[in-house]
């Protein structure tokens, strides 16, 4: 769980409803049902009909990604790496063939299974480095969905204003009708903004932050696996993976 995305959502509430509740309103003033199924079912469906379904619910599967951060520990990888040189230049590569089951990550499995199997270093990297470009353009994707959410919320929050209004010019003849078309107005608009800029925009961020550690993660296994191809040594190999943690 990354606490620090949890901790910056609960700043970011606690600010506008703590500023509310200074102004002299409530908290409760800021509910508001009709404004809410304008501005987010309004958003739902553009997202929906920019993306295709594979990338629209990879993107909302990846926006977990906020909160339950992947592991990737750079540190780890590079002295399994490490271990896995001085195992196959002491007993050969077939040795790490035991280990392929052992993997989680298929990335990291599929690579050594490819080590195993004997292939070259250069064949090694033409193959993953597809399987690396096709992974980052999915992860890149299914940030854009977030990204789209943020550029359609504020747009919809000014219809849902313009709704409001026209509620209220329906009704000037009936005053106990006007509170609530003026609510679903401003509510809407603060709905629409609030939410792409406190919400949508972070986690789209946050997910292109994690896609690239990844993507250094996964450039790390292809230099390792080609470094034990090519028979370097163990040493030379800690040492060469180690500028991938400093950075």
């Amino acid at each position: 769980m990354d606490k620090l995305s949890l901790f910056g959502l609960l700043i970011a509430f606690s600010g506008i409803i703590g500023g509310q509740l200074l102004e002299g309103g409530t908290a409760s003033a800021l509910l508001q049902s009709a404004a809410f199924f304008i501005v987010f079912g309004g958003t739902l469906g553009a997202v929906m009909l920019q993306h295709p379904a594979r990338i629209f619910l990879n993107g909302i599967k990846m926006g977990r990604w906020a909160f339950v951060t992947p592991k990737i520990d750079l540190q780890k990888m590079a002295y399994q790496l490490t271990a896995w040189s001085s195992l196959a230049q002491k007993e050969g590569l077939l040795m790490l063939e035991s280990r392929v089951s052992t993997i989680q990550d298929p990335f990291v499995a599929k690579a050594l299974q490819m080590l195993v199997d004997g292939n070259s270093a250069e064949k090694i990297r033409e193959v993953l480095e597809i399987d690396v470009s096709v992974y980052e353009e999915s992860c890149w994707q299914g940030a854009r969905v977030w990204e789209a959410a943020a550029g359609y919320a504020p747009t919809i929050g000014i219809m849902g204003a313009v709704l409001g209004l026209i509620h209220v010019m329906q009704n000037l003849g009936d005053p106990s009708q006007l509170g609530s078309g003026i609510a679903v107005a401003f509510i809407a608009t603060i709905y629409g903004v609030g939410f792409a800029n406190l919400v949508f925009l972070p986690i789209a961020g946050k997910l292109k932050a994690i896609t690239l550690q990844q993507m250094v993660m996964r450039e790390m296994v292809i230099d390792g696996l080609q470094m034990i191809a090519n028979l370097e040594s163990p040493r030379f190999i800690e040492h060469k993976l180690s500028g991938y943690i400093s950075s």
